[in-house]
C-alpha cells in the first residue's frame, strides 16, 4: 500500500498572492499521481498547506474512483486555541475523510513529529510547499529523503 500512498507536508502560511498558483499545482500534481497508481492521500490536519491539499483531495474524488483522504492527526486537541472558523474548516475537512488516523491522545513535545514521521513512513511520495530550510516542514522533507520516498516540491516548479 505504501507504493499507492501519497503524503502532504507543507507551511501553514502561504502568501495570498502564490495561493491561486499553488492550488493550481497541487490539482495538477495530484491528478498526475493518481493516473500513475496513486491512490491514498495522506494529510496532517494542520492550517495552511495540509488543508489546501485535503480540500483538493476530497474535490477530485468524485472523479477518481478509488481515491482516498487519510487525516493522520497529531492528537485529539490539535485545534487548541485556533480560530473559530479554521476549527470550522477542520471538522468539515474531518467529516469527508475516509479514514481518521491519531498518533497520540493528547498533545505532547514531539507529536507534531511523530504525526510528519507516520505519514512519510506509509507513504512512497511526498508533495510539499517548502519555501524555508527550518521548520517542521523542512524536518518532514528531510526525514522523507532519507527514507527514499520520492519528494516534489509544489513551490519550485516540477516534472513528474
Amino acid at each position: 500500500m505504501r507504493n499507492e500512498t501519497c503524503c502532504f507536508t507543507g507551511h501553514r502560511q502561504i502568501p495570498l498572492g502564490e495561493r491561486a498558483e499553488i492550488a493550481s499545482r497541487l490539482e495538477r500534481v495530484i491528478s498526475d499521481l493518481y493516473q500513475r497508481g496513486i491512490r491514498y492521500y495522506g494529510a496532517g490536519g494542520a492550517l495552511g498547506f495540509d488543508a489546501l491539499a485535503a480540500r483538493t483531495v476530497i474535490r477530485l474524488r468524485e472523479n477518481c474512483p478509488g481515491m482516498k483522504l487519510i487525516l493522520v492527526l497529531p492528537c485529539l486537541t490539535q485545534t487548541r486555541g485556533w480560530r473559530p472558523e479554521d476549527i470550522a474548516e477542520y471538522e468539515r475537512i474531518k467529516a469527508q475523510a475516509d479514514k481518521v488516523v491519531y498518533t497520540a491522545q493528547q498533545y505532547t513535545p514531539g507529536c507534531m513529529h511523530r504525526r510528519n514521521r507516520h505519514l512519510v513512513d506509509n507513504s512512497g511520495v511526498c508533495v510539499c510547499y517548502l519555501t524555508k530550510n527550518s521548520g517542521g516542514t523542512a524536518y518532514t522533507v528531510n526525514y522523507a529523503k532519507k527514507q527514499g520516498v520520492n519528494v516534489f516540491n509544489i513551490a519550485e516548479s516540477i516534472t513528474l
